[in-house]
C-alpha cells in the first residue's frame, strides 16, 4: 500500500516508464521520487539512493607509519646524467 505522501506523486505506467527510462532517471537523480504503476496501482517506486556516509577523519592516524628520507628531493646524478645524454624519444623496435 503506498504512502500518503507518495499518492500525490505522478504515477507512471510500466510501459512508459520502460520507454522513458533515461529521463526518469534524470528525474531522479535531481531529487524527485518516480512512482511507477501497473492497472493504477503503485508496483515500484525509483528513489535517489542514500548518500554514502563520509568516512571519519581521524588527525594523527599515519604518525608513525610514514618515513621521507631527508634526502628525498636532492638530485640524483645518475638520473640527470640518463635524462641528458639518453634519446629524446623513445627508440621504435
Amino acid at each position: 500500500m503506498p504512502k500518503a505522501a507518495d499518492r500525490n506523486k505522478k504515477l507512471v505506467n510500466i510501459a512508459e516508464a520502460k520507454a522513458q527510462l533515461s529521463r526518469l532517471v534524470k528525474r531522479v537523480e535531481r531529487g524527485e521520487v518516480i512512482l511507477i504503476g501497473r492497472y493504477g496501482r503503485v508496483v515500484a517506486k525509483l528513489v535517489p539512493p542514500d548518500a554514502p556516509p563520509k568516512p571519519k577523519r581521524v588527525p594523527g592516524v599515519w604518525k608513525g607509519k610514514v618515513w621521507i628520507a631527508s634526502d628525498f628531493d636532492e638530485p640524483n646524478a645518475e638520473m640527470a646524467r640518463m635524462m641528458e645524454e639518453g634519446p629524446v624519444e623513445p627508440v621504435a623496435r
